[in-house]
């Protein structure tokens, strides 16, 4: 039977200041950013997928009846995301991190191979780079 789902579109992680995720997501991390609403949402091109970063006392509320009618959601408290790294480019992305201010948490060598490193973005959501062997996945991007 083949799975209907055919991978993640997007992830979505909750941030309260939305400049200072921007600022975060696009100069240090490097994303492209798609667009900005306001104080409610910034989304950035992350590889074929998209990572939404949402401010959550503005998702919560509903949607204007002409706005999309997206359900409202939310959550509170630091979330979790990994960004896929080829291996060549984890410690050049640690050195990116560490040159902007940015503490590195752990660097973890898994069982499967490959390894990871993590930190965390300026509203504490714990953030990943990990090589895609790490969960079974041989070919690197």
């Amino acid at each position: 039977m083949n799975p209907m789902l055919e991978g993640m579109l997007e992830t979505a992680l909750y941030a309260r200041d939305l400049d200072q995720a921007e600022t975060f997501y696009e100069d240090v991390l490097g994303l492209e950013k798609i667009a900005r609403a306001a104080n409610r949402h910034v989304f950035f091109r992350c590889g074929p997928g998209v990572l939404l970063i949402f401010n959550p006392e503005e998702t919560v509320k509903p949607p204007a009846p002409e706005a999309l009618q997206v359900p409202p959601h939310g959550t509170t408290g630091q979330g979790h995301a990994c960004f896929r790294v080829s291996g060549r480019n984890i410690d050049a992305m640690a050195e990116r991190l560490t040159a902007a201010g940015v503490t590195i948490e752990s660097e973890v060598r898994w069982p499967n191979g490959g390894r990871s490193i993590y930190f965390r973005d300026p509203d504490g959501n714990s953030l990943e780079c990990a090589e895609a062997k790490i969960w079974g996945i041989q070919q690197d991007i």
